[in-house]
């Protein structure tokens, strides 16, 4: 700003000058307000952690609950940014999808799996731990569509995580809309929610569909990857941009193969919508 004051030309006339200077007070504001006033906002409505329990698939469930505050509302398949045990002024944070049900505010949890030097320590947390939170963000929810007639999820690993705070919450609801899901991993042990997915079955208009890559003998399921071959036998009918909304969280590879391999069978684009970490 000050090279453009001393050159003179960028604000020969009024317009620019008011554009110039318009433009650097929005960006000073925006610095002050996320390095100072937000961290501000959440070092006054901490955290702590609960419980840290264990999920099949080396993952790990890390259960929070508000310190002193009433907690956050949130929609299901959100995600936050977490900063451990650390200020709030930190440029540290970790974003993590959600994975309990939205309709309690008063405790939240997030399924993390063992995948680098950080995620490798939230099984070492200690109760009591004080854990900032920042969200909740993404609009990738089943309560983004209110009018949906039914959802399809496509999970890979720990991209479970959002799926299961939609089931959950769909459950606690009692939604009636149909839920198909379809969940890859490398294996049948490390199917993470198996069991209670087994369970909400019976609850919900849930149907299931695994897809192993290393499937044990006698597998009768499906195997290998999530193909358009797949998708082609168990996606419902009809699909088009009123049938049903697709959610889809994974591995980047399996997320670009999904969304290529839908839009071939026909799924209207604008009912694709993927929740994507790489670029966080």
């Amino acid at each position: 700003m000050v090279h453009v004051l001393l050159v003179g030309f960028y604000i020969n006339t009024p317009l620019k000058y008011v554009l110039w200077i318009a433009y650097t007070v929005f960006w000073i504001l925006l610095l002050f307000y996320v390095r100072l006033f937000k961290p501000l906002l959440l070092l006054r409505k901490p955290y702590q952690v609960s419980q840290v329990s264990a999920e099949r698939g080396n993952a790990w469930t890390l259960q929070i609950k508000p310190a002193g505050h009433a907690g956050m509302r949130f929609q299901p398949g959100q995600f936050a940014w977490l900063t451990f045990g650390r200020s709030p002024f930190s440029e540290t944070e970790h974003p993590f999808s959600f994975s309990s049900n939205a309709e309690h505010s008063d405790s939240s949890t997030f399924t993390i799996k063992e995948l680098g030097d950080f995620t490798r320590t939230v099984k070492d947390l200690p109760v009591g731990q004080r854990i900032y939170v920042d969200g909740p963000f993404g609009i990738m929810s089943t309560d983004q569509f209110p009018d949906a007639t039914s959802f399809v999820l496509v999970a890979g690993g720990i991209g479970i995580a959002p799926m299961m705070s939609m089931i959950r919450t769909a459950a606690e609801r009692s939604d009636t809309r149909p839920l198909k899901l379809f969940y890859a991993t490398d294996n049948w042990e490390d199917a993470t929610f198996r069991e209670e997915l087994e369970e909400l079955t019976h609850k919900l208009k849930l149907d299931v569909v695994y897809v192993l890559r290393n499937p044990p003998e006698k597998w009768n399921g499906e195997s290998g990857y999530i193909t358009r071959e797949i998708l082609q036998r168990y996606m419902p009918q009809p699909r088009d941009e009123d049938s049903f909304e697709v959610f889809i969280c994974g591995p980047q590879p399996l997320m670009n193969s999904v969304e290529q391999a839908l839009v071939q069978l026909g799924v209207f684009i604008g009912s694709i919508h993927a929740e994507r970490f790489d670029l966080v």
